[in-house]
């Protein structure tokens, strides 16, 4: 999590929650019961919840680098403007919340409604659910656990350790540095565009941060054959003369956020068809990228059967220029790996188009 800075957070569940994948990505096998008492625990609590890059997991030290952010959202600044109104214009209903949190927190958005209907109260799912996020947004309340994936919030302070959250705050622009910092740490290269991508730092901001890190040697401009823009890397990365990996990629994976720099990194065009008409889908719904050394080399769609205890594999291809039959065996062996981490028992390819597909059936049987 330290060497990522983030990590993000969908709700979407057909093969497993995307937050659990992107440290299987890199480790392999591991208990998923570890992160959730990372981020949900009191007593082992080293993650928080917040807008890192979209919903995310970060590291519980880097609460303070984004205060800038919190303060912009009191101010009804940097949010979405159906919670603007929540900063001035009802402060009435967002007082009676934050105290019905204080009285009887954690809180999920339900049980703030069942409360309040018992009363007669007036509010209803949306306008709750809405005054929850600009307090989560504006830093007031924070996650402090999950039931069944369903936020419970409580006051920020009951959730961060008092170290962490009381020391005074460090300037917008340090705390901007920092996760730009942390953004170059991680991404290993990338243009300003790319850095600021990783934390959806403000345009305005970010060429000014960049510089202001080049000036301070922590940042080294680069040249990347093939690419327009000026790169730029942290002081401290390394630049190997070849990389051995092989992995399924979370879509969620930060390592493939930023669509233009995928492109350029690896002549992969990657964009989630999640929210895609059926009958417009290229390749599928939840589809994970193979990364096999340095290349992007091949997309499968992936489907947990936990009824059946199989791992459906719905679809799948190979970039062009790469040969299915170079792949195949790698692609193999990290489904199994993937079937057994999830407690399936094996994996099963349910189609028969495409060469890909055909060479895993035949490898399967």
């Amino acid at each position: 999590m330290r060497r990522l800075g983030v990590i993000q957070i969908d709700s979407v569940n057909v093969l497993v929650r995307s937050h659990f994948l992107p440290v299987y990505s890199r480790y392999g096998s591991y208990p998923m019961a570890l992160l959730e008492r990372a981020a949900y625990e009191p007593k082992s609590r080293c993650l928080f919840e917040y807008w890192g890059h979209e919903a995310s997991l970060l590291p519980i030290e880097s609460f303070p680098l984004f205060r800038w952010r919190m303060d912009q959202a009191r101010r009804g600044e940097g949010t979405w403007k159906s919670l603007r109104r929540y900063a001035t214009e009802h402060k009435q209903a967002v007082d009676a919340v934050r105290e019905e949190i204080r009285a009887r927190g954690p809180l999920g958005a339900g049980d703030l409604i069942a409360a309040e209907r018992s009363k007669g109260g007036w509010w209803g799912w949306s306008e709750s659910k809405e005054i929850l996020e600009w307090l989560f947004w504006s830093g007031q309340v924070t996650t402090a656990g999950r039931r069944n994936f369903e936020r419970l919030y409580d006051l920020t302070e009951r959730v961060i350790p008092d170290a962490i959250f009381s020391p005074p705050p460090l300037s917008k622009e340090d705390q901007q540095r920092e996760l730009m910092t942390i953004a170059a740490r991680a991404a290993g290269v990338g243009t300003v565009k790319d850095l600021r991508d990783y934390f959806r730092l403000p345009v305005a901001d970010a060429g000014t941060r960049v510089q202001e890190l080049v000036e301070a040697g922590v940042l080294v401009p680069v040249a990347v054959e093939g690419w327009k823009q000026q790169g730029y890397m942290h002081r401290d990365a390394r630049c190997p003369r070849k990389v051995a990996a092989v992995a399924l990629l979370s879509p969620f994976d930060s390592l493939i956020w930023e669509r233009q720099r995928t492109e350029r990194l690896f002549d992969f065009h990657f964009r989630l068809e999640i929210y895609t008409p059926l009958h417009k889908r290229v390749h599928g719904y939840y589809v994970l990228p193979l990364l096999l050394d340095e290349r992007i080399v091949a997309r499968v769609d992936l489907k947990s059967d936990r009824a059946a205890s199989r791992l459906l594999v719905r679809g799948g291809s190979v970039e062009a220029g790469v040969e299915p039959a170079a792949v195949v065996a790698a692609l193999a062996e990290q489904l199994q790996k993937l079937a057994e981490w999830l407690g399936l028992e094996r994996f099963v390819v349910a189609t028969r188009r495409g060469d890909l597909m055909k060479l895993l059936r035949q490898l399967r049987l």
